[in-house]
């Protein structure tokens, strides 16, 4: 038997007896124990089994309620399986398009059952249609219990992580069941979780790498009290983040940076200094992308009065390649910023520091980048060039990885594709350096725009672009332009409440060129102002860069041809 089912079977009969998992806030909030969970995946589990379901199937979920989910999920792993997580629609989808979708995904990772929940059971008739087979998840309750897990190896497949990516192909992280064991088990000790008193809240959605592993996954194993609720109550209103840490306690929460700033923004409004008790909070985990400054400290100052402390904030780097966490940054010290010299960073891939007290700081000669700690147990980083020669401390290429967690490939519609290396190695196609052995990252290799000679990062000038008032938070984006030729060159493309009104958006993108002009040295071809809710974004609410990139290129070849 794995480690991984060993684990949560035991915790099952031990701590899981105590504690448990809150769902249904703020309207019906219900608290099952872990026990409790895994009695119903049991049943769960045995209903899929007397329905012919073999051991090392995969089955993909698709459901919103965490109160569904977690046993559903587990029930998976009982019968020796593995889960998949499909994307949810909205109310905006197409749903014959996202059918269409959806049938590439489950025929790529070789599904041939979907577990179907509340409210997506209403899509069983599109599913039927496509001939896709579903198991609605309601009615495997009271199915006799599976009465002991399918045995299963570290090297079977336990999770197919689906990416987020741009393109029409998806693409599924193969992670193991030991993948699983060792990266949960190095995240425990690297954030010193006590198992019998933290508390975990989350809204992060269950179908991307931190809402399903660090947020689902590792407290159901470990029998951590866990408070889930979803995207779209959270994105209802915002608030209620901060209030279920002040009422159930909570220890420890994750999220990207946009969510930091709006919370932030909101918190800065509220007028009773007692609305929100946030002393209790120890992690604030950033690490779905490179760690937005501004944002944390929107975030720090507004938690500030309601006795949040500052150190609390908890950069770290991770991706679904492995597993999820590769690097925290050490506990209870906050934000730490390694300030470097732009040209040497820009022209010669080279971290020059800049000491306290520097005249450059806070210009545009300058720039910075969150230090995300030192590698989880079980897992070494290094950083080389394009030949792939080993750098020394301070000098930029690509970050690679090697250890436990590190997954052994993909699955494509074009079949599996390797993630390692002959010596286990994973290049990971972030750009960034080593400083004591603690993780910088620069950004995307595919992302960094190359002007004059320079290598200019996106988030320098997204965070630029975002400082103008009237852009919204976390929605600005550089567009690389003919990348890789001579002309190449960058536009931003920005959301802002105020489009629509042509002066308006002359007024704002000509502001926006000021501000990264005066930040990166370098004008944007062009500056696009669109309304709320136009990028495309992850299913954790990070913009996707490529997509918009094509977006932007066929407005250009929209209003060309007009």
């Amino acid at each position: 038997m794995s480690r991984f089912v060993d684990t949560l079977v035991a915790t099952a009969a031990g701590r899981g007896q105590q504690r448990g998992m809150v769902t249904g806030e703020p309207k019906e909030p219900v608290r099952r124990t872990w026990a409790q969970v895994h009695e119903q995946a049991r049943e769960f589990a045995g209903g899929l089994v007397s329905g012919g379901l073999e051991p090392g199937s995969a089955v993909a979920v698709l459901a919103a309620a965490p109160v569904l989910i977690a046993p559903a999920v587990q029930a998976v792993w009982l019968t020796g399986g593995s889960v998949t997580m499909l994307h949810q629609p909205t109310a905006r989808t197409d749903l014959a398009e996202w059918a269409e979708d959806t049938l590439t995904v489950l025929g790529m990772i070789g599904a041939g059952l979907v577990l179907l929940g509340e409210p997506f059971d209403q899509l069983a008739p599109v599913l039927a249609e496509k001939g896709i087979r579903y198991r609605l998840i309601s009615e495997l309750t009271g199915s006799e219990p599976l009465a002991d897990p399918v045995p299963t190896t570290e090297e079977d497949t336990a999770l197919l992580q689906l990416t987020s990516g741009s393109t029409a192909e998806p693409k599924a992280v193969r992670i193991t069941y030991g993948n699983l064991h060792g990266n949960i088990k190095a995240m425990i000790e690297g954030a010193q979780f006590d198992l019998d008193h933290d508390v975990m809240v989350s809204w992060l959605p269950t179908f991307h790498d931190m809402g399903m592993v660090g947020f689902l996954t590792l407290p159901m194993t470990h029998g951590i009290e866990l408070v889930k609720i979803t995207p779209v109550e959270f994105l209802t209103g915002p608030l209620i983040w901060p209030e279920l840490i002040s009422k159930y306690g909570g220890t420890a929460t994750a999220a990207p940076n946009f969510a930091y700033a709006i919370v932030g923004r909101r918190m800065a409004r509220v007028d009773e200094d007692d609305a929100y008790d946030l002393s209790t909070l120890r992690i604030a985990l950033n690490g779905a992308e490179p760690v937005d400054e501004a944002a944390v400290q929107t975030f720090v100052e507004a938690g500030r009065r309601f006795k949040m402390r500052p150190e609390c904030v908890f950069p770290a780097y991770g991706m679904a390649e492995a597993t999820l966490a590769v690097s925290f940054a050490p506990l209870l010290t906050g934000l730490t910023l390694d300030v470097v010299e732009a040209e040497a960073l820009e022209g010669d891939n080279r971290a020059v520091p800049v000491p306290e007290g520097d005249p450059r700081r806070g210009t545009e000669a300058v720039r910075s980048f969150a230090v995300l700690g030192r590698p989880l147990d079980g897992l070494e980083a290094d950083v080389v060039d394009e030949k792939g020669t080993v750098l020394g401390e301070r000098e930029v290429g690509e970050i690679r990885l090697r250890g436990e967690a590190v997954t052994p490939g993909y699955l494509t519609v074009h079949g599996p594709l390797a993630t390692q290396d002959a010596e286990g190695w994973l290049l990971t196609g972030d750009l960034g350096y080593l400083v004591d052995g603690q993780i910088v990252v620069c950004g995307r290799r595919k992302d960094v725009i190359i002007m004059g000679g320079r290598n200019l990062y996106p988030t320098d000038i997204e965070r630029a672009a975002g400082a103008v008032d009237g852009v919204r938070a976390g929605n600005a984006v550089a567009v690389r332009l003919d990348a890789g030729s001579r002309r190449e060159r960058f536009a931003v493309v920005v959301e802002s409440k105020l489009a629509g009104d042509a002066e308006t958006e002359r007024r704002l993108a000509k502001e926006v060129v000021a501000r990264v002009r005066a930040a990166v040295d370098m004008r944007p071809f062009s500056v696009v102002v669109l309304p709320a809710g136009s990028l495309p974004k992850t299913p954790s609410g990070k913009v996707r860069r490529a997509a918009t990139a094509q977006q932007y290129a066929e407005r250009i070849a929209k209003n060309a041809d007009s």
